[in-house]
């Protein structure tokens, strides 16, 4: 299953005779909670699910937004009707970065059928499809989640990456150079990380970029197949779509995708020791 999907091809496979689990992964940093988008409208038959209390474990040591227990997304999913080698689409309502964080979840859980839908809610709506303010009751999914399927990192093997191969700061530039800092403990950036917005995989209409137009970027930032390649952001939910980004613009495979820093800059600047870099460059 191709990462990304249009909003035509789900619309006709909502039809079809195999429909996906759609999941509705609205959220903002600070609020309000995007359950109360969902409760208004949202796709026909999409469940909710809650970045904070439901895809993430508790904020500690592990930063803002660990992984979850396995059990646990087990759960969710389950509740939500995900079942084993059946099509899962998420969306969100932004440049679908969140959505992103679901796509890396469940192929790390090692469910391959799983998409973000193109544009998300805002396209969706644009185009006049249907919506509904009715919640679902999903018939109780059979996924397993087997944790591993998707590489994960730490601090020390961050540190690692940002020299022996290409780290990627998925945060807003004024984040990155240090500027601003409006939830983590200390300013800056993992010295010799790489700034590559998540905001930029996407045009104004919210729709992503072409493969070729994201290997550009990436390219342009340094990035080759030669070395290798890892990704972070504040808490490590927007660097799900740089993972994501890489691999339509072919610089990686489902086979060999990038890294992700799970525990990202909320993790890292939690740590007095951990150096911090500033400005605009790697340091």
């Amino acid at each position: 299953m191709h990462p990304l999907i249009s909003t035509e091809a789900l619309a006709a496979a909502l039809n079809g005779d195999r429909p996906p689990v759609v999941l509705d992964v609205r959220w903002r940093l600070g609020g309000p909670p995007g359950r109360l988008d969902y409760e208004v409208a949202h796709i026909p038959g999409a469940a909710y699910a809650d970045l904070d209390t439901e895809l993430s474990a508790p904020p500690g040591q592990g930063g803002r937004h660990p992984l979850p227990e396995p059990a646990a997304l087990e759960r969710v999913l389950r509740a939500a009707g995900v079942r084993e080698g059946h099509p899962v689409v998420a969306y969100d309502g932004g440049d679908g970065s969140v959505a992103a964080r679901v796509w890396w979840l469940l192929r790390w859980a090692g469910h391959e059928e799983v998409a973000v839908l193109d544009g998300g809610f805002a396209a969706w709506t644009a185009e006049e499809r249907p919506v509904t303010a009715e919640a679902p009751a999903p018939e109780p999914g059979d996924v397993r989640v087997r944790p591993g399927a998707m590489p994960v990192t730490d601090a020390d093997g961050a540190a690692e990456l940002a020299r022996a191969g290409v780290l990627l700061d998925a945060r807003a530039g004024a984040r990155y150079r240090g500027e601003t800092e409006p939830v983590d403990p200390r300013p800056g950036h993992v010295p010799g990380a790489l700034n590559a917005p998540s905001s930029e995989h996407v045009d104004a209409t919210g729709r992503w970029l072409a493969p070729t137009a994201l290997a550009d970027r990436f390219r342009a930032l340094g990035v080759t197949t030669d070395a290798p390649i890892g990704a972070y952001c504040g808490s490590g939910v927007t660097a799900s779509s740089v993972v994501l980004a890489l691999e339509v613009a072919g610089l990686t495979s489902k086979d060999k995708p990038a890294t992700l820093y799970a525990g990202s800059w909320s993790n890292w600047s939690a740590d007095p020791n951990r150096p911090a870099a500033t400005g605009p460059e790697p340091g």
